[in-house]
């Protein structure tokens, strides 16, 4: 165990965790430089699409220093908020963290709040400056007396609190400086602590689905021995297992692990549990070797909060018969993708369905392009929507969807966030003039040398609509934030349902603040009448919110001149015939049911 050093990447979003990762496996020697592409850990086609990390990657190098050969258990881990829960069950696998900062932009948003999770977990956390090949002089050598390089390096050794000097310099790019920052964790992570059981225990940090093994687990071992074909017995859903196969993360066959037969105490790999149902594994539970154990509750390693869902929405197939084959899809990632919620739902226009739970826009955006190309099971969405708590009396409902709200009830409570927003000085008033319409609150400001940190209070359902678009739009992409729940509070808001011919459109009603409720409903009725194809009869569209009604469209009657073979004559002949079309078209309306195709449905739906 004393040559076993395990640790993770930890960054901003597109701070070059990845290709650090890439040039420590060159210099290990894990991966020939002849064979190296860029992103190597990253198997997610999606991942590579967008140049940043979606799922954690484990890999095990080895590396000879001092006359001893050590084990090196990298997770390389995502850099987006919305993937931050990816990076804190990383974080309970480990003992140590590269903090890594990109040189040219500085201490980010996400940087602070992968440093907080890291210290909270208890970890050696090692700070790294990357990309400072743009900081060289003529003579080729980085130019440490550059004023923007000093101070951000001054910033990180502040932030993490150790001197200047144990600050790396590396460069992903050409390779400098990252043999020294790989030696610098082996000087500075303790080793695993020693085993304290002589039972065999793991924690299991993620996991996926294999046709012919089962669910394969990814654990990091904490005490004793798990290994050839023996049985497993998991705590939290007190199932027992018989092991199917068992070994490390090797990058040559990160989708498909090596086997080794046996993982130790410290080590971190995979266990092939044979297991069909996905429901049987959970993300933080305890892995225990042998089958009597008595008390295995006791023996249970602390894991971690489950992931609290902020962000849902309603999942349709686009192909009503495809509804099993999106049950499965979303089964198998939520193997993959723990902080997935999932519950079936149903819609009078689209059928049955499930009700997701994600932890923002962009992982919600993610997960519907991987069941499409993952499953080949193309969806249509409904509105992005946050969990609301409505009091009435003395009792306290929970609701995401609108048409869940009570007839009667006394007051609406929404959930608030704090936002932490870094971003360049001259971008600040542009910031500014977004807080009427994200609701900001509790304004604070300080300043980072050219940059200034704006901390502020906003609606989750701010959050999910376009505050994101805003943001980079206001500072031309310099901002970046991080956010976090802070609590509940009475909210000024009011539910807003469309009726097309006086009926109910399912599945288009919407919580909006009342400031502003008229504006937002006009655009909704637009949008209807727009996408809406026209019928015999005319078809009026309104949009209600509390008992009134607040804009109102109509999609005028496809005209046919029933008149058109008459020619002189007296007008009575052509009034009695305009007439009987009135009643024939009013017979019509009254009949006709309100219907709006799955294709329409998904236009009206987009933002």
């Amino acid at each position: 165990m004393k040559q076993i050093r395990n640790f993770v990447i930890i960054a901003h979003v597109d701070h070059g965790k990845s290709t650090l990762a890439d040039r420590f496996l060159e210099v290990t020697g894990t991966v020939e430089k002849r064979k190296m592409k860029e992103q190597y850990l990253d198997q997610l086609e999606l991942e590579r699409e967008r140049g940043i990390t979606i799922k954690m990657a484990p890999v095990r190098m080895r590396y000879a220093y001092g006359g001893a050969e050590y084990i090196l258990n990298l997770i390389d881990t995502p850099g987006h908020s919305d993937f931050s829960y990816e990076v804190s069950r990383a974080l309970y696998a480990v003992e140590g963290a590269v903090l890594l900062v990109d040189a040219t932009q500085g201490i980010q948003a996400q940087t602070l709040a992968n440093h907080r999770l890291a210290k909270a977990a208890g970890l050696t956390v090692v700070g790294a400056l990357n990309k400072v090949d743009f900081f060289k002089n003529e003579k080729g050598e980085i130019d440490l007396g550059n004023e923007r390089l000093v101070r951000i390096r001054e910033d990180l050794a502040s932030l993490i609190g150790v001197p200047v000097a144990e600050i790396r310099h590396v460069s992903g790019k050409t390779g400098e400086g990252v043999r020294e920052l790989l030696e610098a964790m082996i000087d500075r992570v303790p080793a695993p602590r020693r085993s304290e059981l002589e039972v065999g225990r793991a924690l299991v940090f993620d996991s996926f689905y294999d046709d012919h093994k089962g669910v394969v687990a990814s654990v990091r071992m904490f005490d004793g021995v798990v290994g050839g074909e023996g049985e497993i017995h998991l705590v939290a859903t007190n199932t027992t297992s018989r092991i199917k196969e068992i070994g490390h993360f090797t990058p040559q066959l990160v989708a498909l692990p090596t086997a080794t037969g046996a993982l130790t105490a410290g080590e971190i790999g995979y266990i092939a549990t044979g297991i069909r149902d996905p429901e049987k594994i959970r993300i933080g539970d305890t892995v225990l070797a042998g089958k009597h154990i008595k008390d295995p509750t006791s023996l249970a390693l602390h894991g971690y909060k489950e992931a609290m869902p902020v962000v849902f929405v309603s999942f349709y197939p686009e192909e009503s018969d495809d509804y099993e084959l999106l049950a499965k899809g979303l089964q198998k990632l939520k193997l993959n993708d723990s902080a997935l919620h999932i519950e079936p739902d149903q819609n009078e226009v689209l059928g049955r369905g499930f009700k997701v739970g994600f932890l923002g826009r962009l992982h919600f955006e993610i997960t519907a392009e991987r069941l499409r190309r993952e499953f080949n099971v193309p969806t249509v969405n409904t509105f992005p929507s946050v969990l609301y708590r409505v009091k009435r009396g003395s009792e306290w409902l929970t609701i995401v969807k609108p048409e869940e709200l009570p007839h009667e009830y006394d007051e609406i409570w929404e959930p608030v966030i704090k936002v932490d927003i870094i971003l360049p000085n001259e971008y600040l008033s542009s910031v500014l003039a977004l807080q009427k319409k994200f609701r900001f609150s509790d304004l604070h400001t300080e300043t980072l040398g050219d940059r200034v940190r704006l901390i502020t209070r906003m609606p989750l359902s701010e959050l999910v609509s376009d505050f994101d678009d805003q943001i980079k739009s206001a500072t031309k992409g310099m901002a970046s934030f991080a956010y976090d729940f802070e609590e509940y509070v009475r909210a000024d808001v009011a539910r807003v349902d469309v009726l097309l011919s006086h009926e109910l459109v399912p599945g288009l009603s919407r919580f909006l603040p009342k400031d502003g409720i008229e504006r937002e409903a006009r655009t909704m009725v637009e949008k209807l009448k727009a996408h809406l194809p026209r019928q015999q009869w005319s078809q009026p569209i309104q949009a209600q919110a509390e008992g009134k009604i607040i804009a109102r469209d109509d999609i005028a009657a496809m005209r046919k001149d029933v008149t058109g073979y008459l020619y002189g004559g007296d007008r009575t002949r052509k009034m009695k015939l305009w007439k009987k079309q009135q009643r024939g078209k009013k017979k019509l309306a009254e009949r006709a049911q309100v219907q709006i195709a799955p294709e329409v449905f998904k236009e009206l739906l987009k933002r």
